[in-house]
């Protein structure tokens, strides 16, 4: 797999601030890739992950899954369905990592893109 979805989301991280639009430009850089079918971020309140941005279409049987931590402290999931490399995965999700701690505070709302 490319590392096509990583320079990518570097370059999204440093065209804008806003932590909703860096998560949903990372999940579809994600599926732009063939490999990826679908991503989606999953953020992590009260011991519970809920499904934030997502781009593609699920293909749960072909699932990885990635800790997102910040600071050591676990805040959500990377998904990508499909054959993502994992070790992309890892990167990306800690590019992402600081926008998802950031992304998630709903004040209790589920999250509607």
């Amino acid at each position: 797999m490319s590392r096509r979805p990583v320079a990518a989301i570097e370059r999204i991280l440093g065209e804008t601030e806003d932590a909703d639009d860096v998560l949903r430009r990372a999940v579809a850089a994600l599926v732009a890739e063939p490999e990826i079918a679908w991503a989606a971020v999953g953020f992590l309140e009260d011991g519970v992950l809920t499904v934030g941005p997502e781009a593609g279409e699920s293909d749960e049987d072909h699932r990885v899954r990635v800790p997102i931590s910040f600071q050591g402290a676990l805040v959500g999931e990377l998904w990508a369905d499909g054959r993502p490399d994992p070790s992309m995965l890892e990167e990306v999700a800690s590019l992402i990592a600081p926008q998802v701690l950031i992304g998630w505070d709903t004040a209790g709302e589920i999250w509607e893109p």
